[in-house]
């Protein structure tokens, strides 16, 4: 199950204390940020043993409050330029085999889309393989 989990990061002399919106106080401590998230999931997973917890994404924000805006807001941007990458190697895959089956040879295709012909050749096969 996908769902998202919103974490606090207060920075201690120690490190890193972890709050999950709604929780009362830290339920983990880490030295580094990148130690969160496994520290989260083995909290949710002791709070919820019998749900599955490797799906969830989540968010840290750091307790300053601008910059813990500007996180989620470069977070944001990422996951919908990814998205926006995976429309568009699509929607060329998709063009390519139409191109394709119009006729087109793989020369005029890699020319007309400014990638090689070996990439058209890879387009081609993956479209093939979707189908």
């Amino acid at each position: 199950m996908t769902y998202e989990v919103t974490v606090q990061a207060t920075r201690t002399p120690q490190g890193w204390d972890l709050t999950p919106e709604g929780a009362d106080g830290p339920v983990a401590r880490v030295r580094t940020l990148d130690k969160a998230r496994p520290a989260i999931l083995e909290h949710l997973a002791a709070a919820d043993p019998d749900a599955d917890h490797s799906e969830a994404t989540l968010v840290i924000l750091p307790a300053a409050g601008e910059l813990g805006a500007d996180v989620r807001a470069a977070r944001t941007a990422t996951v919908e330029a990814a998205a926006a990458q995976e429309a568009a190697a699509r929607a060329t895959r998709d063009l390519v085999i139409r191109l394709d089956a119009a006729g087109y040879r793989s020369a005029d295709i890699a020319g007309l889309l400014g990638v090689s012909r070996s990439r058209v050749s890879q387009l081609l096969h993956e479209g093939r393989a979707a189908t």
